[in-house]
């Protein structure tokens, strides 16, 4: 399955300065490099994956994990963290299945970090998504955390599950990314961005 690159692309830079929603276009979670613009560097650091995608673009790197139902292989948890450093802000794409309460949301828990409620951007038949900015002060809090997080989804009928997910290796796979992410960002222009007023034209 090939998606593309909703953390990695100027939508997100657009996000971190402006706040406003990823274009449609790029809602997709960013699992796999488009077979177009070639494979990405991959690197596992602990449970973590440190992926770096060959595209022009002011965040190209992100890390990963995804945890699977071991019986069925079916994906119940993806979470991808990505870097601007033109920015120097982050953000967050955060999977679950369907049929989560979309109103409630989800929170993301650590020892060190909790979140407060973090609404779903959209759903689609891969699941449902969070997709937003996230402070660099709770990447530094989660960094510090134990060595085990968890996703609190609820049902409509009110029940709370746990998605619990590793922290092994997150700190040195996020130092890599933003290393990388520092050498490899380019500035992009993007359609429909707001462009400086050109300067005026000097008086005889």
């Amino acid at each position: 399955m090939t998606f593309s690159h909703s953390l990695m692309g100027a939508g997100l830079a657009i996000l971190m300065a402006t706040g406003s929603a990823l274009a449609q276009d790029a809602a997709a979670p960013a699992a796999a490099a488009p077979a177009a613009q070639g494979r990405p560097e991959v690197k596992a650091v602990g449970d973590w994956v440190v992926r770096c995608f060959p595209i022009a673009s002011p965040s190209p790197c992100d890390i990963y994990q995804e945890l699977n139902d071991q019986r069925t292989q079916q994906r119940v948890l993806s979470f991808s963290i990505a870097y601007v450093p033109s920015l120097d802000r982050h953000g967050i794409q955060i999977t679950v299945p369907l049929e989560v309460s979309i109103p409630r949301g989800l929170i993301l828990e650590t020892s060190a970090f909790k979140s407060g409620q973090m609404k779903y951007r959209m759903c689609d038949r891969n699941g449902c998504f969070v997709q937003m900015p996230i402070d660099n002060s709770a990447i530094s809090s989660i960094a510090k955390s134990g060595a085990d997080a968890k996703v609190r989804i609820f049902a409509d009928s009110g029940k709370a599950y746990e998605l619990k997910f590793s922290l092994k290796g997150f700190s040195a796979a996020h130092d890599s990314m933003v290393e990388q992410a520092r050498a490899k960002a380019k500035s992009v222009p993007v359609a429909g961005a707001p462009t400086a007023p050109a300067a005026p034209a000097a008086t005889p």
